[in-house]
């Protein structure tokens, strides 16, 4: 069956590129190769996971966001973002300050995303007592890991929640109210604030949906430099009125590491940072954990803190999270004489909740065709046990296994192989120019032509 194509914010800009491998190396998924010279990315393969952003050297890698100027094509412009943002933030500004500052860059309206937990936290419950034979439960949170288990993992695709993260569930009831309110649908713009790369990807192409409820994506980096900016500076106007309403405690952590696991029933597992996730997912799939209820799997390391577009430490991100979380339970409202206002749009946003299931994407798998993949992968064995396995790198791929997969797919020769080329200058296969046209091939010229 023919699948959308994924869409990716990471692009690779190849004037910048200058081939030291590091996102080759870094790539969880092993969607990056050097050909002469520059990075190549498997868009087949790639999670948008951002590790690749975070080694760059020279900044060749980005993550493209909307034109900012598109929120000015809404009358009703509203600004969906996470906690994460507000956490950004040093401790002696206040959030009224945040929402004001962003305000003056021309939102009409600004909401957190984790208002949707508290409709979600319920129906998380109850979807895990209908689906006890599907352990563990795997969170839809993470967009980055609901791609991995798609690509790399697709045997764990019925194990996922079938169920919207919290921002889109913020983002369907907010455009919802509006539209109660007698706003015009096609007034409405409603543009998430983003900490990662792997978002912008799941608004532009949803795993399981035609369309997002998001119309756009602004990265939090340039939202946070814009609004910090005007805070220190005080050019921002202190009288713009936003009205909000404050998150529950399990809410304002809820992005964090642990955030979901300690809300759910039964043996839970937090896990944070690419690298881990996949390591414990082979252990899933070998089934060798088991009595497992409950996984929370986020890409980066403390989850959303950690993404690859906030500017702050996470871990000074954590610390003024959970310190807000504690004043919120501390001082915290009856919701029964001041009930939130997406509580009223419970039943609504129950039906609105459920995605459909999530197909594996095997994009990694060697051929359509089962005979043929068999084949292949003999082939790739084959192939393997003439490779020194060494996992140098020097082939433009980031691993021997990698190479033989790219021979027997066409996209790369044995001989790419430093190893194997030196066998061949010495068997007289090849000769000493030849060997150095493939090296200049996979690294370019200006590697090989630098004066010692």
């Amino acid at each position: 069956m023919d699948q959308k194509a994924f869409h990716h914010a990471l692009k690779i800009q190849k004037d910048h590129c200058i081939g030291c491998s590091h996102c080759m190396n870094i790539c969880p998924t092993e969607a990056i190769r050097v050909r002469n010279g520059k990075a190549e990315l498997f868009e087949n393969r790639c999670i948008d996971c951002g590790e690749c952003f975070r080694v760059c050297p020279v900044g060749a890698i980005i993550i493209e966001q909307d034109d900012f100027n598109k929120i000015f094509q809404y009358k009703y412009r509203v600004a969906i973002l996470s906690a994460v943002l507000i956490g950004q933030f040093p401790e002696d500004v206040k959030t009224s300050q945040v929402y004001n500052s962003l305000m003056d860059l021309g939102f009409t309206d600004i909401y957190e995303a984790e208002h949707g937990v508290d409709v979600l936290k319920e129906s998380l419950q109850e979807y895990a007592l209908k689906n006890e034979n599907k352990k563990p439960l795997i969170s839809s949170f993470c967009p980055a890991v609901i791609r991995l288990i798609q690509v790399r993992f697709p045997a764990l695709v019925d194990n996922i929640v079938l169920k919207h993260p919290p921002l889109d569930i913020a983002a369907i009831y907010y455009k919802q109210k509006l539209i109660d309110q007698g706003v015009d649908e096609s007034d409405i713009g409603i543009f998430y604030i983003t900490p990662c790369a792997a978002k912008i990807a799941a608004v532009k192409s949803p795993v399981s949906e035609d369309k997002s409820p998001i119309t756009g994506v602004i990265n939090m980096d340039f939202i946070f430099n814009k609004a910090y900016t005007s805070i220190k500076r005080g050019d921002y106007n202190s009288c713009t009125e936003c009205k909000r309403e404050r998150l529950s405690p399990e809410a304002t952590v809820w992005s964090l590491t642990n955030g979901e696991a300690d809300n759910m029933n039964g043996r839970c597992l937090a896990i944070d940072g690419v690298h881990n996730v996949m390591e414990f997912l082979e252990k899933v799939e070998n089934e060798e954990v088991k009595d497992v209820d409950f996984l929370e799997l986020r890409a980066c390391d403390e989850s959303c803190a950690g993404g690859v577009l906030t500017t702050t430490n996470r871990f000074l991100t954590v610390e003024r999270l959970k310190k807000r979380a504690e004043y919120f339970k501390e001082t915290e409202y009856s919701y029964e004489n001041e009930p939130k206002s997406i509580l009223r749009y419970s039943e609504y946003l129950e039906d609105c909740m459920v995605i459909n299931k999530i197909k594996p994407r095997s994009m990694m798998k060697l051929d359509i065709n089962m005979a043929e993949a068999m084949k292949k992968m003999r082939r790739v064995k084959e192939i393997m046990k003439c490779l020194p396995d060494v996992d140098c790198g020097a082939c433009g791929a980031p691993n021997c296994q990698a190479l033989a997969e790219d021979i027997v797919q066409e996209q790369a020769v044995i001989n790419h192989c430093i190893f194997i080329q030196k066998i061949f200058e010495k068997k007289g296969i090849i000769d000493w120019e030849q060997s150095h046209e493939i090296m200049k091939n996979i690294w370019g010229e200006e590697k090989l032509n630098r004066k010692c």
